[in-house]
Formats: C-alpha cells, structure tokens, sequence
C-alpha cells in the first residue's frame, strides 16, 4: 500500500469524522487505521496500550474484590463500554472467558457503521462473537437515568480528559452527584474505569465521593513515530459493597 487511503468521510454531530488507513513512513509495510474528528487526530490502531489497559485493568480489580465468596470467583461478568471507537477496550474484555455479556454503547452511527461493515481492524473478531452487542445512544445519557440492569465492570473511553470533552454530552457526568448516578449501575462490589490523557483533574477527588478504592492506572509507552514518551491515565474506583 502506498500512500492515504480515505475509507469514510462523514458529517456528524460531533463535527467531519474521517476514517483512514495508511502505510507508516517511519516503518514502510506497516499499516494503520486512523479516526479523524474536525480534521485532528482522535485514534490509531498503532498505539492502543491504554484503551485495551482501561479493560484488562478494571477486570482485574474485579478478581481482586475482597468482598468476593469462592463460589463467587467463578461467576461471569457483565460489561458496559462507553465509546467504540476502532473497539480496542470491547476486544480487550472479551479475551476475557469470565466476561459473558458486553455492551457497547457507541454516540456516533457512522462508528457502528464501520465495525458492522468490516471496516476498522477488528471488525472480523468482534463481529463474530456472540458475547458483544453494540447500542447506539449517549453513554452518559444512560448513566445519568436509574439503572436497568447492572454491570459488573463500567469502562468510559469517549473524551480526552473529563476537561477536554468532545461534545456537551458528558456535561454533569465527571462531577460528584454525575458520578453518585453513575454508580449505581455498578453491582456492589462493581467497577467504574474512565479513561484520560491528562492526570491534572478533578475527577480523582469526586470519584472519592461515590466509590471505595479509588485509584489512578499510569499508561506509559514509547511513541516511536514521533520518538516521545507518552502517557495516558485510567481512573477507577469501586462501589461500596
């Protein structure tokens, strides 16, 4: 492959959303796939430590609960993803054999539309597995409204930092009484992971009013194609049992 390949190009409410895949020139053979909202980089599949880390972090804090029975450990888990995106966090989870239910609740149709038509990466394995079903809605939407069934495991990867928001749909979410709503999806005992470029907000000391065990995930990796250091943080906290 040589060059931009340009696999969607949309209008959304959010703004223009592009869809792209493209050979590395740092590393010719290697291909990518790229999202695009309003012309500035929003995701790739070639750096996707901290997405899937935002599963695989918050299901081990399950299996560590200290409120857990024997027989419990062996139960299966119930997960609700907030954002799609190229579906690194869904995939993540559903390698786990103790995660029996996942829903992903995805804002924008065009995203589902990529998954559905074999599009993004994982489409193949993702659209294959009896485990996932993907909702069109507002993730915060739902969160904010009582609760219908509960989850064992929320994870939230939509915005760039609950201070540098993509759309006014998380308004009221990351505050202290968004949260207290928040939680009581979780089952007792439950886990919520939001994921975050930036650590410096106050997302960690309105957590501490809703959940026990609150604590930050550091993600760092080399970015090679741009040769600096980059870090995301995952903020997670559990309800009280």
């Amino acid at each position: 492959m040589n060059g931009l390949e340009i696999l969607a190009y949309e209008e959304t409410p959010l703004g223009v959303l592009c869809l792209r895949r493209r050979e590395l020139l740092k590393k010719p053979g290697v291909i990518v796939t790229e999202v695009t909202l309003n012309h500035e980089f929003l995701m790739s599949s070639y750096l996707t430590e901290s997405e899937r880390a935002l599963s695989s972090c918050g299901l081990s804090r399950l299996s560590s609960r200290s409120s857990k029975t024997s027989s419990e450990a062996s139960s299966k888990y119930r997960v609700l993803v907030g954002g799609l995106g190229l579906g690194y966090t869904a995939a993540e989870a559903l390698k786990s054999d103790q995660v029996d239910e996942l829903e992903v609740v995805e804002f924008l149709p065009e995203v589902i539309g990529w998954m559905a038509d074999g599009k993004v990466p994982l489409s193949e394995s993702l659209n294959a597995d009896s485990r996932i079903k993907i909702t069109h809605g507002d993730i915060y939407g739902r969160l904010a409204q009582p609760p219908g069934r509960l989850f064992d495991l929320v994870v939230i990867d939509v915005d760039h930092s609950p201070e540098d928001v993509l759309g006014g749909q998380s308004k009221g979410f990351y505050s202290q009484s968004g949260l207290q709503k928040a939680v009581r999806h979780l089952v007792p005992g439950g886990v919520l992971g939001v994921w975050s470029y930036a650590a410096d907000t106050p997302l960690l000391e309105n957590m501490r009013a809703a959940f026990d065990d609150v604590d930050v995930e550091q993600v760092t990796v080399w970015n090679d194609l741009v040769d600096v250091e980059q870090t995301d943080w995952l903020f997670f906290g559990r309800r009280p049992v």
